[in-house]
């Protein structure tokens, strides 16, 4: 078995970084951010406002948003109340209309029922495409500099336990490195 030398090693963060970053807005819909990180084949990106890294957005970012948000209310217990075992059943009002179950019953359900019934191009209670990326993403920079040594930057995501780092050279965004980099480095050692 031969020794590996450093010599063979890449010398910095740039040399193994990904250059071409693609980026989230905030504001965009959670929905359409997990199709840009499905359609780009990646689990993480940068999230960019007014040209600085704000934040990054996970799949893991999104499941957690995801496992928090509260569900499709079932049943408004506030106002249908059943009739006791026994008791006579109330007359109904022929007079509401049927739509008045949908204003009245579910007007305190968070959301405007109108609006959900107007809307066409998506499912009714499609929780990704109410929310936007700021909502779900991990706030904060984790960046390692474009001349960092592959050891620091290693050094650093496993510290910040984390797979990716954005790539800095000074304040703008170059790059990213991911735990998959590294791998690809030692991979590609093995003659």
């Amino acid at each position: 078995m031969s020794a590996v030398t450093t010599a063979t090693l890449p010398a910095t963060v740039r040399d193994i970084m990904t250059r071409n970053v693609v980026s989230l807005s905030p504001d965009d819909t959670l929905r359409d951010a997990i199709g840009v990180l499905d359609a780009e084949a990646i689990s993480g990106a940068p999230v960019v406002a007014r040209g600085a890294v704000v934040g990054v957005l996970s799949t893991t970012d999104v499941l957690s948003f995801e496992a928090v948000t509260p569900g499709v209310p079932t049943e408004d217990d506030t106002r249908v109340q059943e009739p006791a075992i026994g008791a006579e059943e109330p007359a109904k009002d022929e007079t509401d209309p049927v739509s008045s179950y949908f204003t009245d019953i579910w007007d305190n359900a968070g959301s405007d029922v109108l609006e959900r019934v107007r809307t066409t191009t998506s499912p009714e209670w499609d929780v990704l495409s109410e929310h936007v990326v700021s909502e779900a993403m991990s706030p904060g920079v984790r960046s390692v500099q474009a001349h960092a040594s592959l050891a620091d930057a290693a050094s650093y995501m496993l510290r910040e336990r984390i797979h990716r780092a954005f790539v800095m050279d000074g304040d703008r965004l170059v790059g990213v490195v991911t735990a998959s980099d590294f791998l690809r480095v030692i991979a590609e050692l093995k003659s």
